[in-house]
């Protein structure tokens, strides 16, 4: 089973800081925490619940100030580390709850394990090929930014639009590039340069001339809408992102495909199965 979900997992206590969360994540390059209390979870944060935790929070705190118990999401969901089917079960939950990991516990409510996104992309796509097409599954709704953009507006627009990641578009409208707040986390100076009571973790120190560009990779991972789904799970896994920009068969945007979304479709591939089955039975 060890060989199916993500171990170990990375941990922290209630009372430790923000700042002490965003390290742990940047350092080992996840973007779940599960906080604990001798070995037992008792709650979950992702770098989205900090971001929007400081863009509600009114007061002057700085964040190694703040617990991350007053962050932590404390509803959270569980599953028996021996439970049949257990991908399909994770999958189902975190479709049924909008949430990207399902946290793994043994008989005595001790922490064992994560079922993340990436573990049921890694496990769609090498399962499931012709099942679906990407423009099955694919969302529609594409924000996109310049790549002259500064990074603090780019952050803005993913903050005001509650998404993850920008499409970079040139001036004709075709993508050239992709960034994400894991692009920023993961890039940020501000875990050796910066202050810890900033609460500017994202963004460069003195980096008021930085902008998009300056993330860039080289080279952008696109993917067809025609496609099958497998397909783009492979490359998000291989490549070690969350997103990838669609486009038609002239090259034109038309959508963006995430691992949120493979995990849908890994929700209802059974589903359909069984649908298929019985009606193919019936006729």
């Amino acid at each position: 089973m060890e060989q199916l979900f993500s171990f170990p997992v990375i941990t922290i206590q209630p009372e430790s800081s923000i700042f002490e969360a965003l390290l742990k994540m940047q350092t080992n390059f996840v973007k779940h925490i599960v906080i604990t209390v001798k070995n037992k979870p008792v709650g979950i944060v992702t770098e989205r619940d900090i971001n929007r935790f400081l863009g509600d929070d009114k007061t002057v705190r700085a964040v190694d100030e703040i617990p991350i118990k007053h962050v932590m999401e404390k509803n959270i969901i569980t599953i028996m580390d021996d439970t049949e089917d257990i991908f399909e079960q994770c999958a189902a939950r975190m479709e049924t709850f909008k949430i990207g990991s399902v946290i793994l516990v043994n008989d005595n409510g001790e922490l064992t394990g994560i079922v993340t996104r990436t573990d049921l992309t890694k496990s769609y796509s090498s399962i499931f090929g012709g099942k679906y097409l990407v423009k099955n599954f694919m969302s529609n709704k594409v924000v996109t930014c310049r790549k002259s953009d500064s990074l603090k507006y780019a952050l803005n627009l993913m903050n005001k639009n509650q998404v993850s990641r920008l499409v970079v578009t040139n001036e004709n409208g075709l993508p050239i590039g992709l960034i994400s707040t894991n692009t920023l986390l993961t890039h940020s100076d501000y875990f050796t340069k910066g202050n810890p009571r900033s609460r500017d973790y994202f963004l460069p120190i003195h980096g008021e001339n930085f902008c998009v560009n300056d993330l860039l990779n080289d080279e952008l991972l696109i993917i067809n809408e025609e496609e099958d789904l497998t397909v783009g799970a492979d490359k998000m896994i291989k490549n070690k992102i969350s997103g990838i920009p669609v486009v038609d068969s002239n090259q034109n945007l038309v959508g963006i495909l995430s691992k949120t979304d493979i995990v849908r479709a890994f929700s209802l591939v059974g589903l359909h199965e069984e649908l298929r089955t019985k009606y193919k039975e019936l006729y």
